[in-house]
Parts: C-alpha cells; sequence; structure tokens
C-alpha cells in the first residue's frame, strides 16, 4: 500500500504503519531527513479530507508536500506537548485557548475555490433516524438541531472532528489540525466537540463543562448560549453514531453532555 508512494516521492519509512478506521498512516522521512506523514485514504471521506488538508494551504492544518490519488504527503508534529494530556491534568482553559486561536486560522476564508463539501444538515439525518427510534432526549436534541440549521450563521469550512488528538503540536510550527471531514456549516459547531469529546472523562463534569462554555465563547467571540445549543444538537449526533456502533458506554457518555446542555439552556 505505501511503496508505490514511497519510490515515487523518494521517502525512507522511519516507524511502524498505523492503523485507524479510515486510513493506513506510515512515519516518513523526506529526501532532506525531513521527518513527515503519509496517509492512504480507504474511502472517499478521507480521500476528501486529504483534498480539504491541501486547500488549507498550511493555514492551521499540518502543511502538505504532495497529494495525489490516495496518499497525502503531509509534515509530521514533532512537538512534545499533547492537547490530550494537558487536559487530563485540568490544563482545560489553556487547551481551549489553544484550540480556537487554532481554528481561528483554519476558517479564514482563502481565495482558492472551495473543494466539494458535505452541508452540515446531511450529518444530522442519523440523529432524525434515533430520535424516531429512541425518542427521549434525542428528540430533545433534534429540535434544537432542526432550530439551528434553520437559521445558520457565519458558515464555513469547518473541521468536523475537533478534539484533543486532532490538534497537534507542531514544535516551531505552532499547533494545527489534522483528519478533517469534508463538511461546510455554521462556524460554531466546531467548537462543540472540543466540549463533547467522549475520551476524556471530566466532559461530564458540570463544573468544567459551564466554564469551557465561557472560555470558548469568549477566546472565540461566540454567543454563549448558542455555543450550548450546539453542544445539545452535536451530543446527541454522536450519541446516534455511538449507538449505530454499538457502543452503548460512548452514547451515555454523549446524553450525559446532552442533558447538561439542556440544563443550561433552561437555567
Amino acid at each position: 500500500m505505501f511503496a508505490t508512494y514511497v519510490d515515487r516521492w523518494r521517502l525512507t519509512a522511519d516507524g511502524e504503519p498505523i492503523v485507524t478506521p479510515g486510513s493506513r498512516l506510515l512515519p516518513v522521512r523526506l529526501q532532506d531527513g525531513a521527518p513527515a506523514m503519509l496517509k492512504i485514504a480507504l474511502d472517499e471521506d478521507e480521500r476528501a479530507g486529504n483534498r480539504l488538508m491541501v486547500w488549507w494551504a498550511g493555514e492551521g492544518a499540518a502543511r502538505v508536500h504532495a497529494q495525489e490519488d490516495d496518499a497525502l504527503l503531509m509534515e509530521r508534529a514533532m512537538g512534545t506537548a499533547s492537547l490530550m494530556r494537558m487536559a487530563l491534568a485540568g490544563q482545560h482553559d489553556e487547551v481551549s485557548q489553544i484550540v480556537c486561536a487554532t481554528l481561528q486560522k483554519l476558517h479564514q476564508p482563502r481565495a482558492q475555490p472551495q473543494p466539494s463539501l458535505v452541508p452540515l444538515d446531511r450529518w444530522f439525518s442519523d440523529l432524525r433516524e434515533a430520535a424516531a427510534q429512541q425518542g427521549g432526549l434525542f428528540r430533545r436534541c433534534l429540535a434544537q438541531a432542526d432550530q439551528l440549521l434553520a437559521t445558520p450563521r457565519e458558515p464555513v469550512v469547518l473541521h468536523g472532528d475537533v478534539h484533543h488528538d486532532n490538534v497537534l503540536d507542531f514544535a516551531e510550527g505552532g499547533w494545527r489540525v489534522i483528519d478533517p471531514k469534508r463538511v461546510h456549516g455554521e462556524r460554531t459547531f466546531d467548537f462543540a466537540n472540543l466540549i463533547c469529546n467522549p475520551d476524556l472523562p471530566s466532559a461530564t463534569d458540570p463544573a468544567r463543562f459551564a466554564r469551557q462554555v465561557q472560555v470558548i465563547a469568549r477566546a472565540a467571540q461566540l454567543e454563549p448560549r448558542r455555543l450550548v445549543q450546539w453542544v445539545l444538537a452535536f451530543s446527541g449526533l454522536s450519541a446516534a453514531w455511538f449507538l449505530q456502533d454499538d457502543h452503548q458506554p460512548g452514547a451515555q457518555h454523549q446524553l450525559k453532555l446532552a442533558a447538561l446542555a439542556a440544563q443550561a439552556l433552561e437555567g
């Protein structure tokens, strides 16, 4: 899988392959010895994400050295800091400020024509199905999503999966994103997943929730209530995805966040 592009771009393997559901990655070195990452997409969503990385041209995203067919060759994050480690150590304010500054770069308009994107409302069809089958809080999340999608604000090219392990330390290059999804919609959506990350145990802590809504809203110049509304909508969608994967703990985690968001909106 890697050999064609290793030969074509004259790369040297520099580590073991990494397996993800949608791609295969190989740490490599360029001809000049610079570290890079070779990514091979396994489906159209990943291929579209590769093209989006090219479009961002290193502004808020990892720089791309080459892209062809299923393959993406990008700079490798060599910094030692980790947003997840910072969050696990309780540095939630610092994490949120870093992500907000990174997304500010990412969301800027570009002169180049946009790549092919999926409208955000298409994603929420999965929540609609869950609401019909499960009812309860899923219906509340869907009602909120429908309201937001009917009144979009500040539409941008979104990353679509902003969590602590998709914003990496590129040392002198600063913090940059990897692994985007091909989605277009309201800017505020991209900040919801930072609050909802299912891999972060403290995400369901009410004090952390309330504090990060305020920190993110201030740093990203968002309306706090609308951010909470997007958290309510997104946590329901995320729970629906977990149910599709038959992952009950993940679904319950996201529904706890939905309950926090609903309570905050009623307060």
